[in-house]
C-alpha cells in the first residue's frame, strides 16, 4: 500500500506512438485451417470479427486526454483543499448547504459519429491506463476506484444517473452505498451531497456514455448542471460521450460550452486507415475459398459504409454468414452486396452519397459533376447544351443561369 500523497506514481507510465499501437490493438487468433471444418463451427468462431480493434489516431488521442485526466483527478486526492471539501460536502448531506472549494473545469467530451469506435476506443484506452485495478491506500485507508464508466438515463433522469454512480462504486469496493441510500429515500439534494463525497474518496475518473440523451429531454440542463456541480464539489473530472447531436445542445450557452470543451470526430476518411481497417478485418475468412481483397473491393466497402467501421465488421461478417448459409461459401462483391441489401437495409438511409469515394459511373444525372470546364466535357456527359434550352425554355428560366449550374460561364462586358 501506498500514501494518498503518492498515489498518481502508482498509474501505469503513460505510453506513446508504436508501443501504445501495440498496445491497444486487439487481434484474435486465427487459423486458416478452420476454413475446412463444419459450417455450425464456422459461424460461432466468426463472431471473432467483432474483438477486432485496430487503433488509429482518434485511439491515441482518447488514450491520452484519458490518462492525463485521470491524473488530475488523483493529483487533488488527500490534498488540503480535498479535507476541506469533503467537510463542506457533509454540511451538504445534513444542512443543505452547498459550497465548492476544489472547482475546476475538469470537464471534456468525446463527440462523434455512431459506429466509429468512440466506446471501444475508450475501453481500451481504460484498460491500459487502470490495468484493470483498483488503488488501495494506507495512510489513510481508502479504495480508488481509477475510472467509472456509467450510461446517461434515456430520460436524463438526475436521480438515476446519481444512484447508478453509487451502484458501480458497491460493485467496486463492495460498500454499501446504493442501499444505503434506496433505505433512507434519499432526496436528489442530499444524493447530490453523497455522491461528491463518495467521489471525492472513491473516484478517479468519471465517463458518461449517451450523453445526447439529454438533447430531446426536458431535465437535459439539469442533469449536465448536476454533472457541472459534482465536479466543483469533488475535483474529479468527467468525461462525456456523444453523438454529434449532443454538441448542438452544449453550444446553447456559454457555461455549458466552458464544459464541453474536447474531442470530436468523424467518420474515417479513405486512406490508410481504413485501408489497414479492411485488410486486417477481411484476413479473417470463414468460407471455404478464401480471397484476398482488392482495390476495388476497398473502394466499395467504403462508398457502402460511408467510412463507418462499424458497418464494415457488419457487413464482412453477414457477408460470410450468407455465403456459408446458401453454400456459396465464397466473400466477394457479389456476397458483400447481398448483406448490404438484406442485412442492413435500415441504414441505407444513413449513407450519404456526397460521403462515397466515387468508383463507378453516376447512374442519373443529378449526379453528374456540377462544374465543367468545355463544351467537350459537356457533351461526354449525362445532358447536352440542347436539353438545357429546351429545359430552359420550358420552365422559362435564364439559358445564362442554367448554364452556370453545369459549365463555367464568364460574362464580359462590352
Amino acid at each position: 500500500m501506498t500514501n494518498l500523497s503518492d498515489i498518481v506514481h502508482i498509474l501505469p507510465a503513460m505510453k506513446s506512438g508504436d508501443d501504445l499501437l501495440s498496445a491497444m490493438e486487439v487481434i484474435p487468433e486465427y487459423d486458416e485451417t478452420i476454413r475446412n471444418v463444419d459450417a455450425s463451427v464456422r459461424l460461432m468462431a466468426l463472431s471473432d470479427l467483432y474483438r477486432i480493434y485496430v487503433p488509429s489516431q482518434m485511439s491515441l488521442e482518447i488514450y491520452s486526454k484519458l490518462y492525463l485526466a485521470l491524473l488530475r483527478s488523483l493529483q487533488k486526492k488527500g490534498t488540503k483543499l480535498a479535507v476541506l471539501q469533503g467537510n463542506q460536502n457533509h454540511n451538504a448531506i445534513i444542512q443543505q448547504e452547498y459550497s465548492g472549494i476544489m472547482g475546476g473545469s475538469d470537464s471534456f467530451t468525446i463527440i462523434g459519429a455512431s459506429g466509429i469506435g468512440k466506446s471501444s476506443a475508450i475501453s481500451r484506452a481504460i484498460t491500459l491506463i487502470t490495468e484493470n485495478r483498483m488503488i488501495e491506500v494506507g495512510n489513510p485507508y481508502t479504495k480508488i476506484i481509477p475510472c467509472i464508466c456509467v450510461q446517461c438515463p434515456f430520460d436524463s433522469s438526475v436521480k438515476g444517473l446519481l444512484l447508478e454512480i453509487l451502484r458501480k462504486v458497491d460493485e467496486v469496493i463492495n460498500s454499501e452505498y446504493y442501499t444505503n441510500a434506496l433505505r433512507a429515500r434519499t432526496t436528489t439534494d442530499m444524493l447530490i451531497g453523497s455522491v461528491s463525497q463518495v467521489a471525492l474518496n472513491h473516484i478517479g475518473l468519471l465517463v458518461v456514455d449517451e450523453i445526447q440523451n439529454v438533447c430531446n429531454s426536458r431535465n437535459g440542463k439539469s442533469l449536465v448542471g448536476m454533472l457541472i456541480q459534482l465536479i466543483n464539489n469533488s475535483g474529479i473530472s468527467i468525461c462525456m460521450v456523444g453523438t454529434p447531436e449532443s454538441a448542438v445542445f452544449f453550444e446553447q450557452a456559454m457555461q455549458l460550452a466552458r464544459r464541453s470543451l474536447g474531442l470530436r470526430y468523424d467518420v474515417m476518411e479513405y486512406g490508410t486507415d481504413f485501408r489497414t481497417f479492411c485488410e486486417t478485418v477481411f484476413s479473417y475468412q470463414y468460407v471455404k475459398q478464401k480471397t484476398e481483397i482488392t482495390d476495388a473491393v476497398m473502394e466499395w466497402l467504403y462508398e457502402h459504409t460511408s467510412g463507418n467501421i462499424s458497418v464494415v465488421v457488419s457487413l464482412i461478417h453477414d457477408a460470410q454468414e450468407i455465403a456459408i448459409l446458401n453454400g456459396k461459401e465464397v466473400l466477394d462483391t457479389g456476397s458483400l452486396n447481398e448483406a448490404y441489401q438484406q442485412r442492413l437495409s435500415m441504414l441505407h438511409g444513413f449513407i450519404h452519397p456526397e460521403q462515397k469515394k466515387q468508383t463507378s459511373k453516376p447512374r442519373n444525372k443529378k449526379s453528374v459533376k456540377a462544374v465543367k470546364t468545355s463544351e467537350k466535357d459537356v457533351h461526354n456527359g449525362e445532358f447536352t447544351i440542347a436539353d438545357l434550352v429546351g429545359t430552359a425554355k420550358d420552365e422559362n428560366i435564364d439559358i445564362v443561369q442554367l448554364l452556370k449550374v453545369h459549365i463555367t460561364v464568364v460574362e464580359v462586358a462590352i
